[in-house]
């Protein structure tokens, strides 16, 4: 039996069996995970409440032949409870799990700066950092942009002519000039290509100071963003409360 030990955060669980649960890991070494904890629902279990969806734990864990099993578990960062218990909270960070699962497909192969990214981002959601949809929408354009589609918020993203620039088009990569607008392109106001490139950059000073509407404007151009380049829909997306 190989032991191994790693940093991670708790993406998704399922039941397996009477008390068992199958747990999926953003490791901070070894990728993605998936892993038995054994016994872990039941109520005298030494760690059950640790392998829950947003915590951050320290584990180690044995190679399985087709699924690892957990063997110890401890806490890093309750944000567990802090983001299940506020509705907003938590449906902008189930958003985050499933958008890290999605981009981290391929098991056991490191994903280091999507581990962090995500890390940070549910640690700032759980201590109410900044509204929830401005770090729901600034991890998703992170995310995206560490896995290979940056978005471009000031020059064109066709052919790069120096913005800014009055329309989104989310299939050709982000802002467009005149000359290669395509019909249906979105043209968001100036302030919202500001706060988006303020989220992208990290810049929050920017976007705390927006206003609503913009970001209203922005979480749309976001989530269609998005969705475009996973190729299909996010099931929690449509669940999120923006307030």
């Amino acid at each position: 039996m190989s032991l191994y030990r790693d940093e991670a955060i708790v993406l998704r669980t399922h039941k397996l069996g009477e008390a068992d649960r199958i747990v999926t890991l953003l490791t901070r070494s070894h990728g993605k995970v998936r892993a038995v904890g054994k016994g872990v629902r039941r109520t005298s279990s030494r760690f059950g409440s640790r392998l829950e969806p947003f915590m951050h734990v320290d584990v180690q864990l044995s190679t399985g032949r087709s699924l690892d099993i957990v063997t110890q578990a401890e806490t890093l960062g309750a944000y567990g409870r802090p983001v299940c218990e506020d509705y907003t909270l938590y449906t902008a960070g189930t958003v985050m799990l499933e958008t890290a699962e999605r981009l981290v497909e391929a098991e056991h192969e490191p994903a280091l700066q999507q581990y962090w990214l995500l890390v940070g981002a549910v640690r700032a959601l759980a201590g109410r950092e900044h509204a929830p949809g401005l770090v729901l929408d600034s991890y998703l354009l992170r995310a995206l942009a560490v896995a290979g589609w940056a978005p471009s918020f000031t020059d064109c993203a066709r052919c790069g002519e120096p913005g800014p620039h009055q329309a989104f088009a989310v299939a050709s990569g982000g802002a467009v000039c005149g000359e290669c607008r395509p019909p249906g392109a979105a043209a968001p106001a100036p302030e919202t290509f500001a706060l988006l490139a303020a989220l992208l950059a990290g810049d929050w000073a920017v976007a705390d100071a927006s206003a609503e509407r913009h970001r209203g404007e922005g979480n749309g151009l976001v989530a269609a963003f998005c969705q475009f380049h996973l190729e299909r829909q996010l099931r929690s997306l449509p669940l999120v409360e923006r307030v």
